[in-house]
């Protein structure tokens, strides 16, 4: 069994689970850190570990271009590759056709993309995305999808809703009739797309579970909708999809938004900020957010963050770790990186605990509070 449910929040709909994988088993709700590129940036693999992020992200459109499925093989897949231990994911690249707009040109069939790093072009179908995270080999493989951006048009969505499904049939029929490569087995998870618009989001969801996954993912937000929108979609998408299956909230967010769909029953999260904000001075902290570069921490000897207890918090503290970001020493990204990191894995170890304990509810609200009593966001 690939997921296995566990305590379940009587006031709310959050809710505790393992995810069985080849490379351990993982503790939901969980926040998987984001290596793009085969690394998460400024922090080591065995600093991840020691953490205990047991799961990561790569993207088979990044990973595709660069170092190429032919290194990959030859080292085993990515897991090989960067010495990593735990488990993985992989974005489809379905990201990239929102993202890269100006690069790509969408199909039926597929998208081609022009390579951002050498403007070669390159046919991505649902089929060949498959075929390349078999290479890749991670754990939890994302289908190709169309991520329309918001606000849109409903025809626009409409659209993007049609091929994401014709395309999820496609892939899964590619995964059934394709193995691993190295011996480990490898999970498939469809994508719900349709916007902000409650009709298009359930026809999806519906549709994707007669095809039949492993998981299901909720995409499509966090691109120019409001917060109060995003939660929206959540509370009335995520009671439709299999309660005995994972649920995966892809690209969110900040701290409040991992409680409030922690809340709305989803399972996984992943998101750039923690490592992209840390390394412009921005630290996640049980006070709220804070800007490092801020004078009032020139002087301030007191530890980034008392309640984290990560490396960086035990022995640094916020003047130290000021003065290296002014002096744009590496160091600073570094310590700030595995801040935010530790930071996010606590408030995910800390939810499952209060699910748990049947106190999530005021655990969070009081959570909440002390952000904006200290004038931090979560």
């Amino acid at each position: 069994m690939f997921f296995t449910l566990g305590r379940k929040d009587s006031r709310t709909s959050a809710r505790t689970g393992i995810l069985h994988t080849a490379h351990g088993e993982i503790c939901t709700p969980v926040f998987m850190p984001v290596g793009t590129q085969g690394t998460v940036k400024a922090i080591e693999q065995r600093e991840l570990e020691e953490l205990g992020a047991g799961i990561i992200l790569g993207n088979t459109y990044h990973l595709y271009l660069r170092p190429g499925e032919a290194l990959l093989q030859q080292a085993q897949g990515l897991h090989g590759f960067m010495h990593w231990n735990g488990a993985l994911l992989t974005d489809s690249g379905g990201y990239q056709i929102f993202s890269l707009k100006e690069l790509r040109t969408l199909h039926d069939e597929g998208v081609e993309i022009q390579s951002h790093l050498d403007g070669s072009r390159h046919f991505f179908t649902p089929e060949r995305v498959v075929e390349i995270q078999r290479a890749i080999g991670s754990d939890i493989m994302m289908v190709l999808d169309e991520c329309p951006p918001l606000p849109g048009t409903r025809k626009s969505v409409e659209s993007a809703v049609k091929r994401t499904l014709q395309w999820a049939r496609r892939s899964r029929e590619a995964f059934h009739q394709s193995a691993p490569l190295y011996g480990c087995e490898q999970f498939q998870f469809g994508i719900v797309q349709g916007g902000t618009e409650k009709d298009l989001r359930l026809s999806c969801a519906a549709e994707l579970q007669n095809i039949g996954f492993a998981g299901y993912a909720i995409g499509g937000l966090a691109v120019g909708e409001t917060a109060v929108q995003m939660y929206e979609v959540v509370e009335f998408t995520a009671p439709t999809l299999p309660e005995s299956q994972p649920r995966y909230l892809m690209g969110v967010g900040t701290p409040e938004n991992l409680l409030e769909c922690i809340e709305r029953g989803i399972d996984m999260f992943d998101c750039v900020l923690p490592t992209r904000n840390a390394r412009n001075g921005q630290l996640f902290t049980s006070a709220g957010a804070l800007n490092i570069r801020n004078a009032r921490f020139t002087n301030d000897l007191t530890p980034i963050d008392a309640e984290c207890g990560c490396y960086a918090c035990r022995f640094f503290t916020r003047a130290y770790l000021r003065h290296l970001v002014i002096a744009k020493e590496i160091l600073g990204l570094q310590l700030a990186t595995i801040h935010n990191i530790a930071y996010y894995l606590h408030l995910m170890a800390e939810a499952r605990n209060h699910i748990i304990a049947g106190t999530f509810v005021e655990w969070k609200l009081r959570a909440r509070e002390k952000w904006k009593e200290l004038g931090g966001e979560g």
